[in-house]
């Protein structure tokens, strides 16, 4: 331990953000830039490096939490950026983007405020890329065996770099105009800047990763042709399946999903287009669904300039503390959070209407009404209780000229027709079937991240992309020397 006396004396201290009324005002990131590394030597100085750390179990990644935390808190910043690497081959991303599971399981956590793990790793991964301690690491060698990986989200991106440096050519294949999937067009500019992505895909590219942009397969290059090309095929498509709303009222205008939302608002945001068809501005926005895409939706709207935005969530409100009987440590349990774009609405009063912050908790959506000429007007809801039933009287209406749809996602989608093209089934919950090996019924064929596993977080897919690549070189060499830190079918820890 650093400090053997950190957990008791040290209390725990986030990495601040910018004042609200300044950041609705552009969209870099929230957080106060260079406010993060004066505190994080003391914070990851309060890890207690306990016996059994839990923190590992609750990350996919098996990241090597109390190592790095005694780097840190030691001031070596390149042993630490090491044994960051080690697991994660994007620490930056999951250092912004993901809920930090590891943090819920964290021994500190039973009884006192958890280690702040997340920004610990943001600082080393900054840290490593200021002092050049995350240098391109191409293969001494290839192999000669060649893969395809459809999808440059995170899944496919960790097992793209993982089978380049295994010596392998690998060629990414993404529809959009350029690499990174969700985290390109999905993701806002407020929670994770664009230059991040940019910087692991040059990376990349100096590893030997070749990227093949614009090229929608199945439909601009079919699958089997694809298949022909390659000694293996990686399908890491995503889960772009979005889930519908099927009430009366649904075929309004100006009612659209969140991933037709939020990918215009990042084209804005890079240039490619002045302004988007789908602004908030001046608008009454309502969002459906509790998420973080929500949440995404949420933040986006602020910033677009809307009038009013609530957003509305089916589940009750949740308490601010874990309810030990249901989610016991060291589950991640469902708390009451407040993001970014939470607390940008709550202290604006975008939705006066809403029982916290922007949200309508315990919200079903009965229908949309329209205004006579096909566009919507209004979203009518009623409160329900925790069976989802309605209660007798609570009806009403949000006015609402703008309503997204941010219900999450089931799997891959079959209008591209890679699916078809190969022979491929989704099992019962509309995911890609897979064996233990990560491999699909057609031989050479494996699939990983969202496409296989279905929606989850950034630090599973990354998770999977590594585990998927262990499988793909295996399946090549007959051997590997790639780490697999999960099988297809773990899941996250639960009672």
């Amino acid at each position: 331990m650093a400090d053997p006396e950190g957990f008791m004396h040290t209390p725990r201290r986030e990495w601040p953000r910018r004042p609200v009324e300044e950041r609705v005002r552009d969209w870099d990131e929230v957080a106060v830039p260079g406010a993060l590394l004066p505190i994080v030597g003391e914070q990851a100085g309060r890890c207690m490096d306990c016996g059994i750390p839990f923190c590992h179990e609750a990350c996919p990644l098996g990241n090597l939490v109390p190592e790095w935390n005694i780097l840190v808190a030691r001031d070596d910043w390149q042993a630490a950026a090491e044994r960051l690497h080690a697991t994660d081959n994007f620490p930056e991303f999951t250092g912004l983007l993901c809920p930090a599971p590891c943090e819920s399981g964290c021994v500190l956590a039973i009884n006192q405020p958890a280690v702040t793990i997340r920004n610990v790793e943001a600082a080393i991964a900054d840290r490593a890329w200021a002092e050049g301690y995350a240098p391109p690491k191409p293969p001494r060698r290839l192999t000669g065996r060649t893969v395809a990986v459809v999808g440059s989200g995170p899944a496919g991106l960790a097992a793209a770099q993982q089978l380049t440096r295994a010596g392998h050519t690998v060629a990414v294949y993404e529809r959009d105009d350029r690499p990174g999937g969700l985290l390109r067009y999905g993701i806002p500019s407020f929670k994770m800047e664009k230059y991040r992505l940019d910087r692991r895909i040059e990376q990349m590219r100096e590893e030997g990763t070749r990227f093949r942009t614009g090229t929608d397969v199945g439909r601009d290059l079919g699958a089997r042709e694809l298949r022909g090309r390659y000694d293996a095929v990686l399908l890491a498509m995503g889960a772009t399946a979005w889930r519908e709303l099927p009430v009366p009222g649904r075929g309004l205008a100006g009612i659209h999903q969140a991933m037709e939302y939020l990918p215009l608002a990042n084209r804005v945001q890079q240039g490619d287009i002045t302004a988007s068809p789908m602004s908030a501005a001046g608008r009454d926005v309502v969002i459906v669904g509790g998420g973080d895409t929500g949440a995404d939706c949420l933040g986006t709207a602020v910033r677009d300039g809307a009038r009013s935005v609530t957003q509305l969530d089916i589940y009750p409100q949740p308490g601010k503390e874990r309810d030990e009987a249901a989610e016991p440590w060291p589950t991640h349990p469902r708390i009451y959070r407040m993001s970014a774009a939470h607390e940008e609405a709550r202290d604006l009063g975008t939705a006066p209407a809403a029982d916290a912050d922007a949200r309508l908790f315990a919200a079903s959506t009965l229908k949309f009404s329209g205004d006579g000429r096909g566009r919507v007007r209004a979203v009518r809801l009623v409160e329900v209780d925790d069976e989802r039933q309605p209660r007798t009287g609570t009806e009403r209406e949000l006015a609402a000229d703008l309503v997204l749809l941010a219900l999450g996602f089931s799997g891959p989608g079959r209008g591209d027709g890679i699916l078809d093209q190969l022979g491929l089934e989704l099992d019962g919950r509309g995911t890609l079937e897979r064996d233990r090996g990560f491999a699909t019924p057609v031989p050479g064929v494996f699939a990983a991240g969202d496409a296989a596993r279905g929606p989850s977080l950034i630090v599973w897919a990354i998770a999977e992309g590594r585990a998927a690549a262990s499988a793909v070189d295996r399946h090549l060499t007959g051997t590997t020397r790639l780490p697999s830190p999960i099988g297809p079918f773990d899941r996250p820890m639960s009672v």
